[in-house]
């Protein structure tokens, strides 16, 4: 073998990289190839923040490359038709891959292995680069997955993970394999995280040193921000899985162990879509809900998503979701569960502009967890409701996370700001803050009648 390519998809760093190493040592040369695929465009997924974040990851990646005498090759298209392209350009015979888990990634797997079949030009797909137990690599008796996230984690922990490779040191380019220009970073929220493996491994560092061991206690702190925010270079595969739960475990302590149990809740998810890929846009289990539509609550989902719902907490994170791109774990499950079950609208239109905005939107998780929360998905307790009250008392105590993402409200001192309604006179007039747009009490009772409790 002289040549071979890596399709880079989301796994864009050269730290513990699977297919790279693999192509690295079975060639004398590797073309490092990503395709802009033009189906991800039509289907609606390329939207700006991830474009943005998108654009810092393959820079880095290319200025990784050339430190090691290569580059990366940027193709705009069909995936299967230009990986096809580049391997008759470079005169490749095997091609490398991570494997992914969504509908539309195993459909693409299945075309390109057909594809370089019939120019003779092997195929290999490795796992646990994406994740750090594959899916299907621990299934229970019986089925292809685990329905249920603590059996699973039980098995997963027990699970041992491959070890960690080092980056290469060298990677050669055949010459003659042309290549795009790289995006530029554009995205739409202002404070928008920069994205490619050099941040990420930053971040990561400063986490283990920082964050991680206060992380069991912290996690739930809207206002501290005591998360370790590695989420989007999980996504865009900046970081490897594996390599964050075996650092994770080496620093040690209830932090590190419940911070590995989130990492776990991810590959969790990533196994149930592997094998029901349908639950990305239909419900895991059904409840039979007749969902408020964007034509029958066009106002409340408008409210819901400007963040003017009248509810502070809820604003406050739908705002830092706007500003930043990203939202708080504890936010996207107050949000979540106040579009479902509070306002009763349809999942998918809340999960649909998760999506739109997110820079680490993933179809797995982001999907997944809105069915956890809308009680259509592996929930245990699927009519659970949360109250944006009580939780942000718990969580934002003294009202700092909201005054920090609700302006008008931040002359409110303490536990007040939450229930603003409870102002008097002039000063409710000054706050020029929506009032609610359903009452607790309705909401719930509008969810318990729809679910046939009672």
């Amino acid at each position: 073998m002289n040549v071979s390519v890596v399709l880079f998809t989301s796994d864009l760093r050269l730290h513990d990289h699977p297919p790279l190493r693999a192509a690295l040592e079975g060639a004398r040369e590797v073309v490092p190839l990503f395709v802009r695929d033009r189906a991800v465009d039509a289907a609606g997924f390329a939207v700006p923040n991830r474009l943005a974040f998108l654009a810092d990851c393959l820079r880095d990646l290319d200025a990784g490359l050339r430190e090691r005498g290569g580059r990366l090759v940027l193709r705009s298209g069909d995936v299967v038709e230009e990986v096809c392209r580049v391997t008759g350009e470079a005169g490749a015979d095997e091609v490398h891959l991570a494997a992914d888990v969504s509908r539309y990634a195993q459909h693409r797997e299945e075309r390109l292995r057909h594809a370089l079949e019939a120019k003779g030009v092997r195929l290999h797909v490795h796992d646990a680069v994406t994740a750090a137990v594959a899916p299907g690599a621990v299934t229970p008796a019986g089925s292809d997955r685990f329905a249920v996230f603590t059996p699973y984690f039980r098995r997963w922990s027990r699970e041992r993970l491959r070890e960690v490779l080092d980056a290469p040191r060298a990677v050669t380019v055949p010459d003659g394999v042309g290549s795009e220009q790289l995006p530029a970073h554009a995205g739409v929220s202002e404070g928008l995280a920069a994205g490619g493996e050099r941040e990420g491994r930053a971040r990561l560092a400063a986490w283990l040193r920082h964050g991680i061991a206060a992380y069991e206690d912290r996690h739930d702190d809207l206002a501290g921000d005591a998360t370790s925010r590695l989420s989007p270079h999980l996504h865009f595969g900046t970081l490897s899985p594996v390599e964050l739960v075996r650092r994770s475990r080496a620093a040690g302590g209830a932090g590190a162990e419940a911070f590995v149990r989130q990492v776990a809740w991810r590959d969790f998810h990533r196994q149930v879509l592997a094998a029901r890929p349908a639950a990305a846009v239909a419900d895991y289990r059904p409840r039979h809900d007749d969902w408020r539509t964007e034509r029958t609550a066009r106002d409340d989902i408008e409210a819901w998503r400007e963040g003017r719902t009248g509810y502070p907490i809820v604003d406050a994170a739908m705002r830092q979701l706007r500003h930043e791109g990203w939202m708080h774990n504890r936010g996207r499950l107050l949000t979540a569960s106040f579009l479902t079950k509070t306002l009763y609208v349809d999942w998918r239109i809340g999960a649909r502009h998760f999506l739109e905005l997110l820079i680490d939107g993933d179809m797995a998780n982001n999907q997944l967890n809105w069915q956890w929360v809308a009680g259509t998905g592996t929930d245990s307790r699927p009519n659970r409701v949360l109250n944006p009250v009580t939780q942000a008392k718990r969580y934002d105590p003294d009202g700092a996370y909201v005054r920090r993402w609700v302006p008008e409200l931040a002359g409110i001192e303490g536990a007040a700001v939450h229930e603003p309604w409870r102002l008097r006179g002039p000063d409710r007039a000054a706050a020029g803050y929506p009032d609610p747009v359903v009452e607790l009490s309705e909401g719930l009772a509008r969810f318990r009648r729809a679910r046939g409790l009672g």
